[in-house]
């Protein structure tokens, strides 16, 4: 196992501690789930692993699922993952968990540690760079993709308020990238202040005064929430996921075949990266729902 890439230590922390209350499946969590024989979650953690400046990877996972993650990482040989830990109450608790962890593993004040949403798996070394280098250029990485839909503030009595220039907006993504000192501190000064309802680590850290800097994420960065309920199209020739509307029903989505191709032939895009490139290579372009080589 590979250890430090040089003086100072890339960390990455996966938060898999979600229940995932909005999928329609009542046993096996969203991050479990499988395509094409592997869980979401271990596409997501493969990224880092084969990341050549990735030194460690700590894992957030719900406690009742910790034994089964461990039986996915001696499968899948996801070395670098050095522990799981317990989620907490929340996401901004659980994902402290993790930080306290990459904490007592730190020997360096510019240790860097990358915030990642374990069922977010369309990322690519690329983007796991360009973060790295906006932390040591800029103290932090916000990972972004371009609002490409109108966004307003809903006011009281569902009244539109203010309609922003979408040009001028983005939509926050992971991963969230920080020197570990930092995020460690902000956290510590929100839990002595007893604020716990910080939507992500963005938003934390804006709080407490930092000036955030983003990179540009690829588009297909979506965060896993619906499961694919068939891989047949229906008599329009669409494909559909299924979302939950209750705990005891479900309503279809339709999606665009860029989309299914994107979910579905992931395991492919990989084989022929491996293929190709053996060893060395770990970026890929993705140009109108195909991936170029």
């Amino acid at each position: 196992m590979k250890i430090e890439s040089g003086i100072y230590m890339n960390i990455a922390v996966i938060f898999a501690g979600g229940a995932g209350k909005r999928m329609n499946t009542r046993a096996k969590p969203k991050q479990f789930l499988e395509m094409h024989g592997k869980p979401v979650l271990i596409y997501t953690m493969q990224h880092f692993q084969e990341h050549k400046d990735i030194d460690k990877i700590v894992l957030v996972c719900i406690e009742s699922w910790i034994d089964y993650a461990r039986k996915l990482e001696k499968k899948f040989n996801i070395g670098k993952l050095v522990d799981i830990v317990p989620g907490g109450n929340t996401g901004q608790e659980s994902i402290f968990h993790g930080l306290q962890k990459a904490k007592g593993l730190s020997r360096d004040s510019k240790d860097i540690v990358l915030i990642h949403d374990g069922v977010r798996p369309l990322i690519n070394g690329e983007l796991i760079s360009n973060c790295l280098e906006s932390v040591k250029k800029y103290g932090n990485a916000i990972t972004t993709t371009p609002a490409i839909e109108t966004i307003f503030v809903n006011e009281d009595d569902r009244n539109v308020g203010k309609i922003f220039n979408r040009s001028r907006c983005a939509m926050a993504r992971a991963p969230q990238c920080f020197y570990l000192q930092d995020i460690y501190a902000a956290h510590m000064k929100a839990r002595q202040e007893g604020k716990d309802d910080f939507i992500d680590s963005a938003m934390l850290m804006q709080h407490y005064g930092a000036k955030l800097h983003t990179v540009d994420g690829p588009v297909e960065n979506i965060k896993i929430n619906k499961t694919v309920y068939s891989k047949i199209k229906d008599d329009k020739g669409r494909w559909f996921l299924g979302t939950t509307k209750t705990n005891y029903s479900c309503r279809e989505v339709f999606i665009c075949d860029t989309l299914y191709k994107v979910l579905s032939n992931y395991k492919e895009k990989q084989k022929l990266l491996k293929k190709k490139y053996g060893r060395k290579y770990k970026k890929y372009e993705y140009v109108r729902g195909y991936y170029k080589i």
